[in-house]
């Protein structure tokens, strides 16, 4: 999804769903939350964690100072955005939805997040070919 950057800043930049983790909740369990609210994606599971990132935030109205990402493989057979469990921040910040293929992203010229998705996504293919 195409949003604003929660700082100042407001750059928009292409951004994979997710969110925080709430208390009690896996990292498994907040990525099928996530995905469910900001995509209206129905999931009972994800894949294979195929990424780690921890950072330092310096969102200007951030509660916390680190973070820490896990991306996941989620296959699906067809895509389709429902914005039905969108907050008001949310109805705000997402400028635009779409799932790109491989090549359309790579073609893009806004910023993407992470800045090396299109290497993670062509490892995660290559991976998978080989399977």
């Amino acid at each position: 999804m195409k949003t604003v950057a929660p700082d100042t800043s407001r750059t928009a930049r292409w951004i994979t769903p997710g969110g925080g983790v709430d208390p009690g909740e896996t990292h498994v369990e907040a990525a099928v939350r996530e995905l469910h609210e900001e995509t209206g994606q129905v999931v009972t599971a994800v894949g294979d964690v195929v990424r780690v990132d921890d950072f330092e935030v310096s969102w200007d109205d951030a509660d916390h100072t680190h973070g820490h990402a896990e991306f996941f493989v989620v296959r699906l057979p067809h895509f389709e955005v429902v914005d039905d469990d969108w907050t008001d921040d949310e109805r705000t910040d997402i400028l635009e939805s779409r799932w790109f293929s491989l090549d359309d992203l790579t073609a893009i010229v806004e910023p993407v997040e992470p800045a090396d998705l299109v290497d993670l996504l062509r490892t995660v293919l290559d991976s998978s070919a080989e399977a």
